[in-house]
């Protein structure tokens, strides 16, 4: 079984345009475990605690498998300076949040809601959503049930498996959003 080296040292190099894809793959023996591949380094990621599944389902815990393209940046500007990215940036709000239900008309895409709603936040009390890298998956065509609010974020001290997200420490984040563009390939599987 290979341990991921959460302290191992990593840089990435940023040059003035985005990287032109990403790769992310489960790591060996551990399928919530795996690696993010980027401009020729490799980053320790947290994936669903289902592994990476081609038939993405809601609630499986699954990462889906796929090529998907980053569509914007989402950040907790209370908690974090405006990070340095290509993507589209879009500060976080109270009433921020993703519909995650199959019968709503708003499934698999970001909602507002009031105090005393229900609906998964984008303002969690921990700093696991603080930069969101929102992605294309399940969105042209929406198809209920085949999995919603799957985002690159940031993973859990002790990079725990997410709930089909990928999941990397906060300076992995910062290196990673100052080389993702709208056009940057996300390549998991």
């Amino acid at each position: 079984m290979i341990s991921l080296a959460l302290s191992m040292p990593y840089t990435i190099h940023t040059p003035d345009r985005p990287l032109t894809a990403i790769r992310i793959r489960a790591a060996a023996g551990d399928p919530s475990r795996g690696w993010l591949m980027a401009g020729g380094q490799s980053i320790p990621v947290a994936l669903g605690r289902g592994g990476i599944k081609a038939n993405k389902r809601e609630g499986d815990g699954g990462t889906p498998s796929g090529t998907f393209s980053p569509v914007r940046l989402w950040w907790r500007a209370d908690r974090h300076p405006r990070p340095r990215t290509f993507l589209p940036v879009r500060p976080i709000t109270p009433t921020d949040a993703w519909c995650e239900d199959p019968a709503d008309r708003h499934y698999n895409q970001a909602i507002r809601l009031e105090r005393g709603e229900n609906g998964d936040r984008l303002t969690r009390a921990d700093h696991l959503y603080d930069f969101i890298i929102e992605i294309d998956h399940n969105t042209r065509p929406r198809v209920a049930g085949r999995g919603s609010a799957v985002f690159l974020h940031l993973a859990r001290d002790n990079f725990g498996p997410t709930a089909g997200c990928v999941a990397m420490t906060r300076p992995a984040m910062l290196r990673l959003l100052r080389r993702i563009g709208p056009r940057t390939r996300i390549e998991i599987g």
